[in-house]
């Protein structure tokens, strides 16, 4: 059975590898490269989710949760040029934010599994996703919970600057929340696309689930 499951564990680790790597990379002001990497995890846990059942999804989540959890303490052993390149909230904030999201992604998925295709995958995800950024952004950089890692200085993180850079005023850890909660929803949508076609190759009976 596991041998089942290997593609699906497969592309969840690599994912979640790729993400940690490219997060050090930044794309414009508000965005890093591993924010466009990063919701291809919805994306998987949804299609083992719909072709071998919720059970299979989570082990497939379990492994994503283990696979990011050795990148993160990796990364807090690299010393980059302002010191860790992963701190311990960051950490923290990571793997909270995508075991709790992902479970939630598979727990709507199961519930909804009987309507219409599209709706399973794009309301969990549509849900995972807003939860995650909640969870990561909130522990990783809110002021309130600087108790997480006293030593941790994110004061940049809450410089209160325009929202994205034309709304009303807001700490800059917001707007990267925000930018970053935009994509993965816009990702959302356009991920349906592969999550039909590959449900379909592997069922072999790509109407089934209309």
């Amino acid at each position: 059975m596991t041998r089942i499951y290997l593609p699906g564990i497969l592309a969840m680790a690599a994912i979640v590898v790729a993400s940690n790597i490219l997060v050090q990379f930044l794309f414009g002001q508000w965005l890093t490269w591993g924010a466009f990497t990063y919701p291809l995890a919805f994306l998987v846990t949804d299609v083992m989710n719909r072709v071998y059942g919720a059970q299979a999804a989570r082990r497939v989540v379990l492994v994503g949760f283990v696979v990011g959890l050795v990148c993160s303490l990796i990364g807090t052993q690299i010393m980059g040029e302002y010191g860790p390149l992963v701190t311990w909230r960051i950490a923290l904030g990571s793997g909270l934010a995508f075991l709790i999201a992902q479970l939630l992604d598979v727990a709507v998925f199961d519930r909804l599994r009987g309507g219409k295709w599209w709706r399973a995958p794009l309301v969990s995800t549509l849900l995972g996703s807003s939860l995650d950024t909640a969870i990561f952004f909130t522990i990783a950089f809110s002021a309130t919970l600087s108790f997480i890692e006293p030593l941790n200085d994110v004061s940049w993180a809450g410089e209160v600057l325009p929202l994205l850079g034309a709304g009303p005023t807001a700490p800059l850890w917001v707007s990267l929340g925000l930018a970053d909660w935009l994509v993965k929803l816009s990702l959302a949508l356009v991920a349906l696309v592969p999550f039909r076609y590959i449900v379909g190759r592997l069922n072999q009976k790509p109407h089934d689930f209309v």
